[in-house]
């Protein structure tokens, strides 16, 4: 399974963003698609996930502003950032939770950067 985001770049802050993430390659069953962040020196961190069945979580820091969406029949999901701050700036990592014959893997993309000035 691979896993490519794209959408990230350079906004001001108060502005928005989206970013997709689809997944392709040889899909049995992708369970949870979440979107994580990693900034420069900071560890990789949970932003939202999205169960194949809608169930959402997001981290506190997110709530109000972003929102995770899917569309499982294009494997995709989606990641609508509105309200950007300079501290969202970070690579923006898609997970995929993938259940497979041989049990359940998790993918990751390679990441696509949100640069939020001030």
């Amino acid at each position: 399974v691979q896993l490519v985001e794209s959408g990230g770049g350079l906004v001001q802050a108060g502005g928005s963003l989206s970013l997709s993430c689809a997944a392709s390659g040889k899909i049995f069953e992708l369970n949870v698609m979440a979107w994580y962040r990693q900034a420069p020196g900071k560890q990789r961190e949970l932003v939202a996930s999205m169960t194949s069945g809608g169930n959402t979580n997001y981290a506190d820091f997110v709530k109000g502003r972003f929102t995770i969406s899917r569309d499982n029949a294009k494997n995709t999901a989606y990641l609508q950032m509105n309200s950007l701050k300079p501290e969202d700036s970070a690579v923006y990592y898609c997970k995929a939770e993938a259940y497979e014959p041989g049990g359940i893997s998790d993918y990751w993309g390679q990441g696509t950067q949100v640069t939020v000035s001030s």
